[in-house]
């Protein structure tokens, strides 16, 4: 446990300094390829629970200590340390014991000489006093709801009546959402597959079947074959939205990893272009429609808001923007989000999103469709781009979407799918 709690700590440490969770576990498996899956297992857990509830933690831990502390990896230690105690199954005094003997590899020594006796004091007070200091912590905004304090301003102004089910969800362990590729096979075979393994699921809507019990791809009968994919529920609304039809030159414009991209080729037999800025992600987009045996016309690696460096001057029958944004709608599956966001970044994605959609709009054929896609729920990337969109374009008008219309586009988070945010605009 003294190395998971010590790469634990590391990985943690990182994101707060600002890196990406992904990114920083993939250096990780990288730079310690000894690790068991067990441990490699603990890690994540361990990494995501901390940073799920690091606004409950940080108020913790400011009520045990006495002034802030200087040594960044310490500070994350007794956080990973709290997360362990308040929520994993670990004994806590083989957490503390592992914890104190931790301490004691992080940095250099003038930051160790006290550290064993501080982290030691720390969490068996905490343990001492657990009740009283969580009471005491769930009396501000962020150690109620974990998140950061600008944000559930935000939420609690744009929905609120929802606003605490929102800043809930996005604290939950997701979901394992499937999606059943229909070119192989029907949903209730798959399903029939899966019993057969040992694995319950429910049918959602479509191709969607949520698992019980998450596991990993590998026990998915038939995945390395292209029988399923693994996708959220509500990402999985967007191909059908976009009404896609055999013969059809289709567009898929911000496609990486993937999965809709798929979910398009697996609905109708499309010319299908897709497009993404970063080289690295539209290799996985070449990887899934390999393993799922399906083929795009193109793949380019180009900026969607530039269309001289891409389009053919051919007008695409069928537009997918999913466009870059917050990620506020999927914070449950990357909690590092809600801590590496900014306020000011709201108007630099709403800048993007709005020379994005304006410049696919010109390749667009007449009597064409585009859907905007968001996995934000915050209106200015939302609804008030939409508006703004129409504002500029009078031969834009917006349709109605089946299964979604007293939502008005705006699927929030909840227990079987993440947050999502679909407009179809028809070019009359």
């Amino acid at each position: 446990m003294i190395k998971t709690q010590h790469l634990s700590t590391l990985v943690v440490s990182k994101v707060l300094d600002g890196a990406s969770l992904t990114t920083v576990l993939q250096e990780t498996w990288r730079d310690h390829p000894s690790l068991s899956g067990q441990q490699r297992g603990a890690i994540q857990d361990i990494s995501y629970g901390t940073l799920r509830f690091y606004g409950q933690l940080d108020a913790l831990l400011g009520l045990l200590v006495k002034k802030p502390l200087q040594h960044q990896d310490l500070r994350c230690l007794l956080l990973v340390g709290l997360y362990q105690l308040q929520y994993s199954k670990s004994s806590p005094h083989a957490v503390v014991d592992h914890a104190v003997s931790a301490s004691s590899g992080l940095g250099g020594s003038k930051h160790n000489k006290g550290a064993p006796g501080l982290v030691n004091a720390v969490l068996r007070n905490f343990m001492r006093q657990r009740a009283t200091l969580l009471a005491q912590a769930i009396k501000s905004d962020v150690g109620r709801h974990s998140h950061p304090q600008w944000w559930i301003d935000r939420i609690r102004e744009q929905y609120p009546n929802d606003y605490q089910a929102i800043l809930e969800a996005g604290n939950q362990h997701p979901p394992m959402t499937l999606r059943v590729n229909r070119r192989k096979l029907k949903v209730a075979d798959y399903q029939k597959q899966l019993q057969e393994c040992g694995m319950t699921a429910h049918s959602l809507w479509d191709d969607a079947l949520i698992l019980a019990q998450p596991v990993g791809v590998e026990r998915l009968p038939g995945f390395s074959s292209g029988l399923v994919s693994v996708q959220d529920a509500g990402a999985q609304l967007a191909a059908p939205l976009l009404d896609v039809r055999d013969g059809m030159r289709v567009l898929d414009a911000c496609s990486a990893p993937g999965g809709k991209t798929a979910h398009l080729l697996e609905l109708a037999d499309v010319e299908l272009t897709a497009i993404d800025h970063d080289d690295v992600r539209l290799s996985r987009v070449a990887q899934n429609l390999t393993r799922l045996e399906l083929k795009a016309h193109r793949l380019i690696c180009a900026d969607a808001a530039q269309p001289i460096e891409w389009w053919d001057d051919k007008p695409f029958d069928r537009i997918l923007a999913d466009v870059p944004c917050s990620a506020s709608g999927v914070t449950r599956r990357h909690p590092d989000i809600k801590w590496l966001r900014r306020e000011t970044d709201l108007p630099h994605f709403a800048a993007n999103q709005q020379k994005i959609l304006d410049a696919l709009w010109q390749t667009l054929a007449r009597d064409g469709k585009l859907l905007y896609a968001t996995c934000s729920v915050f209106v200015e990337e939302n609804k008030l781009q939409v508006t703004k969109f129409l504002s500029h374009h009078p031969d834009a008008r917006p349709l109605p979407l089946s299964r979604m219309e007293a939502l008005d586009g705006q699927l929030l988070p909840g227990p079987q799918h993440d947050g999502f945010f679909y407009t179809l605009l028809h070019k009359s």
